[in-house]
């Protein structure tokens, strides 16, 4: 059992170090500080649960069973948790958010004093690693401190899930599936831990036994549900930026045809190279040395061959807007060819302006880098014709 709660405790303390990667920047958004602490608070029940750190933590404090009452204070703490960061993921008047948190840490803290209390006065005075619940089922306090612990986890996952429901149908997107797996992972552990604890526990006040669903059942079952309910919380926190660093990678390597053309005559300072860029600072610094590019080049602009090439490309049925771009790609590298050539620049340069300049994100630039790298039509001109027309007919 040690192995499969402490593999579930280091998935989720990797997702809160994902979540926490940049402590200065991230500490700011009022979203990620509760999200880790409640991800962070669920490894640390797992990791106390197990039976290997319950021997280790009695041996250490010299208390017989102490690890009980800190695996059910760190279980408090993680149910508490959950609601405040339901309650900071909601938003709303800092006021109302800061008198719910308030109540929430004022109850939680209750409870865990409550525990602690119960089992300074119980009489268990027997180390059990596995089966406390079970074992200590008719003993006076210790009944209680096991009751109150499912009964304030059993709350904050019911009022997790309503909250959920209800809050569902005001979302859509990638929020609504961030709640709905929140609402499997609640689900998961309202049956699949709290229900067979309290089956087991209540079994043994019938004079029963069904030990075997507080010791097998509940915890894979609740480091299962874990998953889900942690992929919940930080999915719409981390999917997001991750999409949006794709999407600049992606542009900054279709940009690449674009600015092995042109980096020669960019005279932008280079970027610092590092690991530690992201895509989107790449990104911007590749952009900023293809407009530079442009801008130098733009005195060997010639209309006669965007004009030719534009030709072309409605020739072979190119709508409007494509003929213009691949037109404007045959310009740019004509010009490029004129310009390391060191051929003089026209005595009137063009005035044409192209549409990459003509948008504000990066999507002109990367049209017009993959008509450079793609379109037949810049082929040909490069080659020095204006047979554009007959040579693409019988390619």
């Amino acid at each position: 059992m040690s192995l499969v709660v402490y593999v579930a405790a280091g998935l989720l303390a990797v997702a809160a170090a994902v979540l926490f990667r940049r402590p200065r920047t991230t500490v700011r958004n009022p979203l990620t500080v509760p999200t880790s602490v409640a991800i962070m608070l669920s490894a640390c029940v797992f990791v106390c649960s197990a039976p290997l750190t319950l021997a280790a933590v009695n041996e250490l404090t010299g208390v017989t069973n102490f690890g009980a009452p800190l695996t059910y204070g760190l279980l408090s703490a993680y149910s508490c948790s959950l609601l405040i960061l339901l309650i900071h993921w909601r938003g709303g008047p800092p006021e109302r958010i800061r008198r719910m948190v308030v109540g929430c840490v004022t109850a939680y803290g209750a409870l865990i004093v409550a525990i602690v209390v119960l089992f300074v006065l119980a009489d268990s005075h027997t180390e059990r690693l596995t089966d406390i619940d079970t074992y200590y089922a008719n003993t006076a306090f210790m009944r209680e401190m096991t009751l109150l612990y499912l009964l304030g986890h059993t709350v904050a996952t019911v009022a997790m899930c309503v909250l959920c429901l209800k809050w569902m149908r005001e979302v859509d997107g990638l929020l609504r599936t961030g709640l709905r797996l929140i609402m499997v992972g609640g689900a998961l552990d309202l049956l699949g831990f709290q229900l067979t604890k309290y089956t087991a526990v209540v079994a043994r006040w019938a004079g029963g036994d069904l030990d075997f669903l507080s010791t097998a059942v509940a915890p894979p079952m609740a480091a299962l549900a874990a998953l889900p309910l942690s992929a919940g919380f930080v999915l719409p926190r981390l999917l997001p930026p991750v999409t949006a660093h794709w999407r600049c990678l992606g542009d900054y390597r279709r940009l690449g045809p674009l600015w092995s053309r042109v980096r020669g005559f960019s005279t932008a300072p280079k970027p610092p190279s590092g690991w530690w860029q992201s895509p989107r600072e790449r990104l911007h610094w590749r952009e900023v040395s293809i407009h530079d590019a442009l801008l130098a080049l733009a005195p060997y602009f010639d209309d006669k061959v965007r004009a030719q090439a534009r030709d072309a490309a409605v020739h072979i049925s190119r709508s409007a807007h494509e003929a213009r771009v691949i037109a404007e790609a045959a310009m740019v590298d004509d010009a490029a060819h004129r310009a390391a050539a060191r051929e003089h620049p026209f005595d009137r340069p063009s005035t044409y302006r192209l549409y990459a300049t003509e948008v504000s994100d990066t999507s002109g630039l990367v049209e017009l880098a993959q008509a450079v790298g793609r379109s037949p039509v810049v082929d040909v001109s490069r080659e020095g014709t204006v047979r554009a027309s007959h040579g693409l007919n019988h390619g």
